[in-house]
């Protein structure tokens, strides 16, 4: 299968030597813990068919996403978008999207996100201070980028309705409990008896899809399956489940590259959607390895 134009609208640049990220502080993010700037992009990219990115936060620090918009202008074209960071909470969310867009690079801001994942209130996209902010980054034309736990997807369903201006996408599928969720039955919730995790996520993925105003990240999944044993096969049951919730026009290719390279490097990720997608047509391909991400993100004013 040959691809070409992909479009990768999730990854990552970082600097252990510039900046803390207390996320990687594990022992298991030790082979990741090093300097991902232009240069490595480039390198992990060089003989792939992929002519542009989504470069997504990595830290709740706006100083990160003024560096990655001086990154994006300074990519040769690379990097079409920037998904930054601002506090939802505060008074001033209107004021501070429209500073960064006012920066040099600024145009390339296309989306805001926030470590739900990290909230330990499952609810926290309930909160009137975090809607309110929402709401700002609706108003600018902005995308928002969901992620968190599946625990959480019940708020996320919540928020996506009560927010029907706003362009969501569901990061990294919602994370699917494939390492360790149980059986995933085919369809969108149990066979019978009590559902197992991955079912619980299939179910509650299925009722967040009914919402027009949000798509779904094929990201992420090797690092929620094994590191050193996943296979396709154990991934296919979750890209399925996402297709049939979603459809491919809903569908958007990310790499969370470099984080995959804990368990696959970028031409492994790359191979895995191409068979994930294996089943679709020519323009449904294409669909869900660029042409929905240039669409939802308004990549190049699209």
């Amino acid at each position: 299968m040959t691809d070409v134009g992909v479009v990768d609208a999730h990854h990552h640049l970082w600097d252990p030597a510039h900046r803390s990220y207390p996320w990687l502080s594990g022992e298991q993010f030790t082979p990741i813990r090093r300097r991902y700037g232009l240069p490595e992009l480039a390198a992990a990219l060089a003989g792939t068919p992929v002519e542009a990115t989504v470069l997504v936060q990595t830290v709740g620090e706006r100083s990160e996403t003024e560096e990655f918009l001086s990154t994006a202008q300074h990519s040769a074209g690379l990097i079409a978008g920037v998904v930054g960071w601002v506090d939802l909470t505060s008074d001033e969310v209107a004021e501070e999207l429209a500073a960064l867009r006012d920066r040099p690079g600024g145009v390339a801001l296309v989306g805001i996100r926030h470590q739900v994942e990290s909230e330990a209130d499952p609810d926290w996209l309930a909160r009137a201070d975090v809607r309110r902010g929402l709401r700002a980054v609706a108003d600018a034309g902005l995308v928002y980028d969901l992620l968190i736990r599946p625990d959480q997807l019940s708020s996320a369903r919540d928020v996506v309705r009560a927010l029907p201006d706003l362009r969501f996408v569901l990061d990294h599928g919602g994370k699917p409990p494939i390492r360790t969720g149980g059986p995933l039955a085919p369809g969108s919730g149990p066979v019978g008896g009590s559902p197992s995790a991955a079912e619980r996520w299939s179910a509650e993925l299925g009722e967040l899809a009914e919402a027009e105003n949000v798509m779904v990240k094929l990201s992420g999944l090797i690092t929620e399956a094994s590191w050193t044993r996943w296979t396709v096969a154990d991934i296919r049951p979750y890209g399925d489940r996402l297709l049939t919730a979603f459809g491919a026009d809903r569908l958007i290719f990310g790499s969370d590259w470099p984080v995959c390279e804990l368990a696959g490097d970028y031409g492994r990720v790359l191979s895995l959607a191409r068979e994930l997608c294996v089943g679709l047509s020519a323009d449904e391909r294409t669909e869900v390895l660029a042409a929905n991400a240039r669409r939802w993100y308004r990549l190049g004013g699209s």
